[in-house]
């Protein structure tokens, strides 16, 4: 007995002195080392970037975690209680460790070796593990989890520590937090939850994967029906909700994130500015930014885009079918089979034709109806389509090349036979066959009163190719660059009434590589011509003249004050022709300047950037029109530009005038504001002081943290635009483009039947490129069709025909509700009746005149002899003979 109790009594002893050298070590070692939970009543969690339009509507989403933050008190009880049942029963007593479970788990970890059968972890610790610890399975881990839990019992309310967990846990299919997961798999918020689906959502933190209702639907169900029985144990629910739930069948599926409009084009600009300035942080920040896109205007641009280009493919025939299946080896979803990848591109999908319809007529004695020929097609999810001959497959002549196609089919086989795999459009409700365009547009709408870009589209579809040429393209925009040419010549003492020889020319320049013979898309010549007149027809010839005439070296001094670069326009006549190269976006802008009458404003896409808690980063200013409030010396402008001609040409004497950059003290001016981001303000430098980013001349440092205290807010001041062309100016070149649509180039867009707008075609050499920009005084839209590698498009592929009905569809859209506005003639000009022919004062006689708009000090003063042609008395326009179709559509370089 005595040897008994002395080995007890060592025993004692040893175990003592572990315990206490345990405790010692706990408080003198482990203590010390964890970590701080200041922080966690504020926890930031890594939410991703999101992009909203201007009315606040999600446009998309950028980071790996999709989560969602909620308060305790936004979170339903039901649900709540659902994850206490099956994670933690204890949750509402316990101290922050259950040792009941503690010692459970480490006797079945014992019996077995080892093995891990449960979890003895509560909420608390989980939520120790995952914002402080890493999920390595050693006790020491395991000591920090269960000290660091007590901790966090001791500092915080039971309420925030579940807000934590459940704002934390990871739910599958990238859902981070319970919020997150509501929108994954049920795509409401959490309060529109049922019971079942809440208990669904709660079975998945213990694995994701395992039990997830959309991989494993089977085992999700059987969770489900076990927390249900939980909770009905725990008494958290009654009887009747308890059966109710458990008849109530899985409802889950997986759901995006939901946008007003697919706008990825803008997104991308928007994220890759701000990594430049953020870099990874930008994707786990949960930065919210809003942006100056309208989300309706998005798609309908988008709208726009696809269906101009897949005219276009129609119009030049079918290249083929995507492939073929055998329908017999079908066994229940070709898609679900890997049979056919359900990829879809701007609105495109794929189909697989089942069976073949060839129309049957009418029986004589009405026993029989007439059936349309058609094909069924089976697209995803096993749905039967019925895609019509007649409007949706006709069309299919096989392509030839881009000027030619095959015979036109007769019979839906003639295009079609069953297990072809095919492209799919639904227009307006109707099926039509499609084909996946080669040739890409783009489309860029902007406010000409602030700049902010209110609809952008760079492609046909981002994720087939993700080149943005609505600010990336740099394309030649043809008789789309004439108007800026003919404001110039305005300035320069011309008027819409000056008379310019249309007739053949020859320029032997040594700045071209050949001899240079332009002319005339019709290959006519029209002699003596109206500026107005030229201008309306797009007269090649007479815009080449009064470049001439009005120098170069003044035309490109002047041009820069609509926001061109000097280095994108050639030193040649070709200018006149639109020779330079623009992307969409700057030619917008440019046009924008006639909208408005006569500011130049800074195209912009951010409005605000906004922390995870709501602080303000960045607020835009953008600079605003405001008629009669910018300080305008347009003598001071005249001179300065004068001046510059001067350097230049004595620059030129030296044999240096190639080098020179003649520049007028407002261009300069103008080309510094383009030294502000597109989007943000935000211009990224790298230099040798360590400078990240510049934002509104304040130096950011590159491993600056951004604060609340140091966001990039400034008191909110008035910012106007620069006028850079007289209001005079910019009412002529507005009633000369109204006219382009009224009976030019442009007659198309008549069909929108308002007075209020302008615009111009533009075509560029062997129809290379497409464009059209048009306005009216709220909304400027450029649009531009072509082949990324400069392929011709084919005969009569004119900026009227490729380009313009891209315009049309998406400004019906965006101009309607919206009143009109001719705009008030400003102050300086007169209105005179002259000769048609020759510009001059008419006679009180003459039969050919009209009315013509006029600077007061450029007003005709000569009358006119009387003539004898003959004038249409209801519009005061001449009656000359009718010209082809081919001629009023376009002029081209």
């Amino acid at each position: 007995m005595k040897k008994l109790v002395k080995i007890v009594s060592w025993l004692f002893a040893a175990g003592s002195i572990v315990l206490i050298g345990g405790v010692l070590y706990i408080y003198a070692v482990m203590v010390p080392s964890l970590p701080s939970i200041e922080g966690l009543e504020d926890a930031q969690y890594q939410v991703p970037l999101r992009i909203y339009d201007r009315n606040e509507i999600l446009l998309a989403e950028f980071g790996e975690h999709r989560r969602i933050p909620v308060d305790f008190d936004k979170i339903p009880r039901y649900l709540i209680d659902a994850v206490v049942a099956v994670e933690d029963d204890q949750f509402w007593n316990h101290f922050g460790i259950d040792l009941y479970a503690l010692a459970a788990a480490a006797y079945e970890e014992f019996l077995t070796g080892g093995r891990k059968t449960r979890g003895g972890s509560t909420i608390t610790m989980q939520v120790a593990r995952n914002f402080f610890l890493t999920r390595e399975q050693t006790y020491e881990r395991k000591f920090k989890e269960i000290l660091l839990a007590l901790k966090i019992e001791s500092e915080l309310e039971k309420e925030k520590i579940i807000e934590l967990y459940l704002n934390k846990i990871f739910l599958g299919h990238r859902a981070y937090g319970i919020s997150a997961a509501s929108q994954v798999y049920y795509d409401k918020p959490l309060d529109e939850l049922t019971l079942a689906q809440a208990a669904m959502i709660a079975g998945l933190p213990k694995a994701p994967s395992k039990y997830n209702p959309i991989s494993n639907p089977e085992r999700a169900l059987t969770r489900r029906n076990y927390i249900l029985g939980r909770m009905r144990i725990l008494d958290f629910i009654g009887e009747d909700e308890f059966r109710l739930a458990l008849d109530e069948p899985i409802t889950a599926e997986l759901h995006r994130t939901r946008t007003v409009a697919d706008a990825q084009y803008v997104s991308e600009l928007v994220r890759a500015q701000l990594f430049e300035q953020y870099g990874e942080e930008v994707y786990k920040a949960g930065l919210r930014v809003y942006t100056s896109i309208d989300g309706e205007l998005q798609a309908a641009a988008n709208r726009a885009l696809r269906r101009s280009l897949l005219d276009y493919v129609r119009r030049h025939g079918y290249r083929g079918t995507l492939g073929h299946v055998e329908l017999a080896e079908i066994e229940e979803d070709p898609f679900e089979e890997d049979l056919v990848t359900d990829e879809r591109f701007g609105g495109l999908r794929k189909g697989i034709v089942i069976t073949i319809n060839e129309a049957v007529e009418a029986a004589e004695d009405g026993g029989t109806e007439a059936i349309p020929a058609s094909a069924t097609v089976m697209i995803s999810s096993l749905d039967l389509i019925d895609l019509p001959f007649v409007g949706g497959i006709d069309w299919a002549a096989p392509f030839v090349d881009e000027d030619n196609q095959g015979p036109k089919p007769e019979k839906v086989g003639d295009v079609l036979k069953p297990g072809d795999v095919i492209w799919l459009e639904n227009r307006d409700g109707q099926w039509l066959l499609a084909d996946l365009p080669r040739i890409e547009g783009a489309l860029v709408s902007i406010d000409p009163a602030d700049g902010g870009i209110r609809a952008m589209v760079g492609g046909f579809d981002y994720f087939r190719n993700k080149f943005n040429r609505a600010t990336q393209a740099r394309r030649q925009p043809g008789s789309n660059f004439k108007p800026f040419i003919y404001s110039a010549a305005l300035e320069k003492g011309f008027t819409a009434a000056s008379v310019i020889n249309d007739a053949p020319v020859v320029f032997e320049d040594d700045s071209l590589e050949a001899t240079w013979r332009p002319e005339n898309y019709s290959g006519k010549f029209y002699g003596p011509t109206r500026m107005r007149e030229a201008l309306v027809k797009s007269r090649n010839l007479v815009s080449i003249r009064i470049l001439q005439s009005i120098g170069l070296r003044y035309a490109t001094n002047y041009l820069q004050r609509f926001g061109f670069s000097r280095e994108q326009m050639p030193y040649d006549l070709s200018l006149a022709l639109g020779s330079g190269s623009f992307s969409p976006l700057q030619t917008a802008r440019g046009y924008a300047v006639f909208a408005n009458g006569g500011y130049l404003i800074e195209p912009y896409i951010v409005q605000r950037v906004e922390g995870v808690d709501g602080e303000i980063l960045y607020e835009n200013r953008p600079m605003k029109v405001c008629q009669g409030c910018e300080i305008e010396d347009m003598q001071a402008l005249a001179e300065a530009e004068a001046l510059a001609a001067m350097q230049q040409e004595f620059a030129a004497a030296q044999g240096e005038a190639e080098l020179v950059d003649a520049q007028s003290d407002e261009a300069a001016l103008l080309q510094a504001t383009q030294l502000r981001s597109l989007g943000d303000g935000a211009a990224a430098v790298a230099d040798e002081d360590g400078v990240e980013a510049e934002i509104n001349g304040e130096a950011i440092e590159a491993d600056a943290e951004v604060t609340p205290d140091e966001t990039l807010v400034e008191e909110p001041t008035e910012v106007f635009a620069p006028r850079v062309i007289s209001a005079q100016n910019a009412f002529i070149m507005r009633s000369i483009m109204r006219e382009i649509i009224q009976r030019g180039t442009a007659v198309r867009a008549k069909v929108l039947g308002r007075s209020d707008i302008a615009g111009k075609t533009g075509t560029t050499n062997d129809q290379i490129d497409a464009w059209f920009s048009g306005f009216n005084d709220q909304v400027v839209t450029t649009t531009w069709v072509g082949f990324d590698n400069q392929r011709k498009m084919g005969r009569k592929e004119t900026g009227s025909r490729a380009a313009l009905p891209m315009w049309i569809e998406f400004m019906r859209f965006a101009l309607e509700g919206r009143p009109e506005n001719l705009q008030e003639q400003p102050a300086g000009l007169v209105t005179v009746r002259i000769d048609a022919e020759t510009g001059k004062r008419a006679a009180l006689d003459s039969a050919n005149s009209l009315f013509e708009i006029f600077r007061e000090e450029n007003a005709p003063r000569e009358i006119a002899t009387a003539n004898t042609s003959a004038t249409d008395e209801s519009t005061g326009v001449v009656v000359s003979v009718p010209e082809t179709e081919d001629e009023i559509v376009e002029d081209i370089f």
